[in-house]
């Protein structure tokens, strides 16, 4: 899972920027390695994703084309979840996260996002609250709960 990560991070650190310089308003939110030769990008923007933006970010990645399958989508209703930010934005949520190392005898999480500090998430869990720092989350995602925003 490490190296997974690790590579998914090079990814984001390389796609990031180009993405979201040559598509105005874009936010490159996470990039997931989906097998050894794909992943998925996840875009937003303020006005929405439709399919027409997720082509034009894929045409920003053509580069990437020789060694991936690329896919482009919107958050979805379980919105990934990576950058302080995005944790700050769903305070009170149910999210769930997943860890690089052993948290209290575990590395998968669920729960209510109670505080987004700055080097810290706490999640109220069924066994209370946890505090988890931010460099120890490698996966984050909100809980669909069926709400609508």
């Amino acid at each position: 899972m490490i190296a997974t990560y690790t590579r998914e991070q090079t990814l984001r650190d390389e796609i990031a920027p180009a993405v979201e310089q040559s598509v105005p308003g874009v936010e490159v939110l996470a990039v997931e390695l989906l097998s050894p030769s794909r992943f998925c990008v996840y875009v937003d923007h303020p006005s929405g994703v439709d399919h027409a933006l997720c082509e034009r970010v894929t045409r920003v990645l053509d580069a990437y084309r020789a060694g991936y399958t690329i896919d482009v989508s919107s958050p979805g209703p379980e919105r990934p979840l990576r950058k302080r930010a995005h944790f700050e934005s769903v305070v009170g949520r149910r999210v769930s996260l997943r860890t690089s190392v052993d948290i209290e005898g575990r590395n998968r999480f669920r729960g209510e996002l109670a505080e987004a500090r700055e080097a810290t998430v706490t999640l109220h869990t069924d066994a209370g609250p946890l505090r988890i720092p931010y460099d120890a989350i490698v996966r984050g995602n909100l809980i669909d709960e069926g709400l609508t925003t």
